[in-house]
């Protein structure tokens, strides 16, 4: 402890000076500091590198939880306390915040006949449920809109639409874009809220060709909606708040970046073992 106490303040006091107020020989100090690297010590710092190495590659994006998995799918393991530790001792958290979570306990829904869903949000293969919404996205001065498609076998986001207008065409665009990536087959169940432009002509003469049955929450409730509430919360704490793009341009980018390439083929989901809708996907093909 002596010795590591001058290694603290060597340059700001002489070292002999200190070895001589601690009672400690200079000679030993300087055998102390020759000496090889104990194997906690190099374990230590080797983790401290793969855990802030880990943290910057998802840009903060992840923690302790989702740190320890990508190390441990990697070949490192450690524990979520390690990883917690070391976190906190440099002082850094994830963008994270408080996540929307689903009740099992909230009354269910049933004997309502536009729903359903019922939430029942397992799958047992692609293309059986998909659940849509809009979010509202403020950039500098001006809204944009957010829709968005899931399939919620594998909770990948299968269609997107981004406008600066909350039209019909802005959730069809996003629904033509899942019908281009999926192979559906007639009696696929398509959830949504009961807004105006879920139940426009257009939008449900789309479904109808496709042979697709509509879903609608009741009104107002947004627990029969949970996994599409919980990806927008995701969303907007991973990327939106923390970036607060100053322009559309920037929003469109990063926002493309966030759902093709970090939540559908990176981010591990807690509803999935913490593997990727991408991964999840392949592994139950």
């Amino acid at each position: 402890m002596k010795y590591a106490l001058i290694q603290e303040y060597q340059g700001q006091y002489p070292i002999r000076l200190m070895c001589r107020v601690l009672n400690v020989s200079a000679s030993g100090y300087y055998r102390w500091r020759k000496r090889d690297v104990s194997p906690q010590a190099q374990r230590r710092k080797f983790m401290e590198e793969q855990v802030m190495d880990t943290f910057a590659t998802y840009k903060a994006r992840y923690g302790a939880p989702r740190i320890t998995k990508e190390l441990n799918a990697l070949g490192v393991s450690c524990s979520v306390n390690y990883v917690a530790k070391i976190l906190n001792q440099r002082g850094i958290r994830a963008r994270n915040g408080k996540a929307f979570k689903y009740s099992p306990n909230t009354e269910a829904m049933t004997g309502v006949a536009d729903n359903l869903l019922r939430r029942r949000f397992g799958a047992t293969e692609p293309n059986q449920k998909w659940t849509t919404d809009i979010t509202y996205i403020w950039v500098k001065d001006q809204w944009l809109y957010l829709a968005t498609v899931m399939d919620l076998y594998s909770r990948s986001i299968v269609g997107w639409s981004l406008d600066t207008s909350m039209t019909e065409q802005l959730i069809m665009d996003a629904l033509k874009m899942a019908f281009k990536r999926r192979d559906i087959e007639p009696g696929l169940i398509i959830h949504s809220d009961r807004g105006v432009q879920y139940r426009s002509n257009k939008y449900q003469g789309l479904m109808e060709k496709h042979g697709c049955k509509p879903s609608m929450s009741r009104k107002g409730n947004c627990w029969d909606n949970a996994p599409m509430e919980s990806f927008f919360s995701r969303l907007k704490v991973e990327l939106i708040y923390a970036e607060q793009y100053g322009s559309v341009g920037e929003a469109k980018s990063g926002i493309f970046e966030y759902i093709e390439v970090f939540y559908n083929r990176i981010r591990r989901h807690s509803a999935l073992s913490y593997i990727s809708p991408a991964e999840f996907e392949r592994k139950c093909a």
